[in-house]
């Protein structure tokens, strides 16, 4: 090998000297007071702002929650195991937010945006912050749009439309998950982009959720961010709002999103651990004053926009929990206060077998009509009055043998409603089968079927339908709309069946 001659080095140093970047960075770094349950006190850090993200010197991200005279509290994003009094932490200078883009569709996600499915990294194409203002009013247009969940006892007395906040909300196991699920099913092929939040469920129900729209082809089309019950109190915390950002990225592109948050019960819950850990007052149920503006500010973001801004939407069905039904307690009212209307599940409907277990007198939709097709609306019309007379009558009438022809036609017409709107999970009905099944309903053509044959009955003729009379669902699908003529069809043509 050749010997360097003194020439080379010289050469060397010189060009070394010449590509020498003098920039340097400044960075205001502090210390670890202490640290603990998921929060570090820090030390030195001055110019921190509300909300901005710091690194610690092992890598853990945190985010700035508290600030005070002296020093900042901060929530951790990861373990604390290696973080010390005395550790050193560096300002960002940006605020927690989320990658975001198309190639998030059909991933798993955690509430950093980090994939956790095991398939490979994720190319973002922006970056959003997680906390976003909402629009404003001028920003904004009515929602009349329908955002149907295939679900006929939700679509026919208690319309979502796109835009719009509809609350979900009953006791554990009631079934409140499966109507976020059937209605993300239901979006297939309508180019609604879904966003499913989970926060502090068990990662084996996450997974579960996930296997189901997979089966149903709705990953594709889904971003599911998990915040289970195993990770940080901070993860759990920010998992919603960084679900909406990603739901936001497709808003302001002019599309529709619907996001569903499973279930805020559980994010008030971290809430509360962090901000006593953050040494805040307890208020009422020993959470913080500032709890209805943790679900204000998140289900504000939820609109549908104006058309000078897209015309895009997101549509929010939080989730609630309550305590053996009781829904004034303090989280259940906040959020009923915020939203746009109720989807109430009741424990013994559930356990009488009437799935979903919607009550049809505490349920709400502040939107209404202006959420429904033309067909819908004229289908549905007397629905909810027949079903709140069958059960006054129900009442009355249980210690009675003797009832006149009258009431017990009511009795008949009530039964058979109740069980038209019984729905296996996973079958979402499409708009045209819902305003059929209507239409016979209101016709009292299932009055006299036997009530464990309803069901049964009523998939015959939508078979019948799908195969024999397809222009009948063809024109219902077209025109949106139920003419006086239509209906004579409707009925003729199971007539027809049912004499040959």
């Amino acid at each position: 090998m050749a010997a360097i001659s003194a020439t080379d080095i010289i050469s060397i140093i010189k060009s070394e000297i010449e590509n020498f970047d003098t920039t340097f960075e400044a960075k205001e770094v502090g210390q670890v007071i202490s640290v603990g349950d998921g929060i570090a006190r820090i030390y030195g850090i001055d110019h921190a702002l509300y909300g901005e993200i710091v690194v610690f010197e092992n890598g853990v991200k945190g985010m700035v929650l508290d600030i005070t005279e002296h020093e900042i509290g901060v929530i951790l994003f990861g373990r604390d195991d290696d973080i010390f009094e005395g550790s050193r932490v560096a300002r960002t200078g940006k605020r927690a937010g989320i990658p975001t883009g198309e190639e998030f569709l059909g991933r798993v996600v955690n509430a950093l945006g980090e994939p956790i499915d095991g398939k490979g990294e994720i190319h973002e194409s922006d970056y959003r912050a997680i906390e976003e203002d909402a629009p404003g009013i001028i920003d904004r247009k009515s929602v009349d749009t329908p955002m149907e969940t295939g679900i006929l006892a939700i679509d026919s007395m208690f319309p979502i439309g796109r835009g719009q906040r509809e609350l979900i909300i009953g006791d554990r196991q009631t079934g409140k998950t499966s109507i976020a699920t059937d209605t993300i099913i239901n979006q297939k092929g309508k180019g609604v982009i879904c966003v499913y939040v989970a926060i502090g469920q068990k990662a084996s129900t996450v997974a579960r959720v996930v296997n189901t729209l997979e089966q149903h082809g709705a990953l594709d089309y889904t971003i599911i961010v998990s915040a289970t019950a195993s990770d940080p109190a901070a993860c759990q915390y920010i998992a919603p709002y960084a679900g909406t950002a990603l739901a936001e990225y497709f808003m302001y592109k002019g599309q529709d999103a619907l996001i569903v948050y499973d279930d805020l019960s559980k994010h008030a819950v971290a809430y509360r651990a962090i901000s006593l850990l953050l040494e805040r007052s307890p208020g009422r149920e020993a959470y913080p004053g500032d709890v209805f503006y943790l679900h204000s500010r998140l289900l504000e973001r939820s609109s549908h926009l104006s058309d000078k801004l897209g015309g895009g939407s997101i549509t929010a069905l939080p989730i609630i929990e309550t305590q053996d039904g009781d829904v004034s307690a303090y989280i259940p009212t906040n959020v009923i206060s915020i939203t746009d209307g109720q989807i109430f599940l009741e424990s013994n409907l559930f356990f009488e077998g009437q799935r979903p277990a919607v009550n049809v007198g505490l349920s709400v939709s502040r939107v209404g009509g202006a959420a429904q097709t033309k067909a819908m609306k004229k289908a549905s019309g007397s629905v909810r009055i027949d079903l709140a007379q069958y059960r006054e009558l129900q009442v009355f009438t249980q210690f009675s043998s003797d009832l006149d022809d009258a009431t017990k036609a009511q009795l008949d017409h009530g039964n058979a409603l109740m069980e038209l709107l019984k729905q296996p999970l996973n079958h979402p009905l499409s708009m045209e089968e819902q305003v059929i099944t209507l239409v016979l309903a209101n016709n009292n053509y299932f009055d006299n079927v036997p009530k464990k044959e309803v069901k049964a009955r009523q998939k015959e003729i939508l078979t019948m339908f799908h195969d024999k009379k397809s222009a009948i669902m063809g024109e219902l699908h077209d025109k949106k709309t139920l003419t006086d003529e239509l209906v004579e069809k409707i009925l003729d043509a199971v007539k027809q069946e049912g004499e040959a």
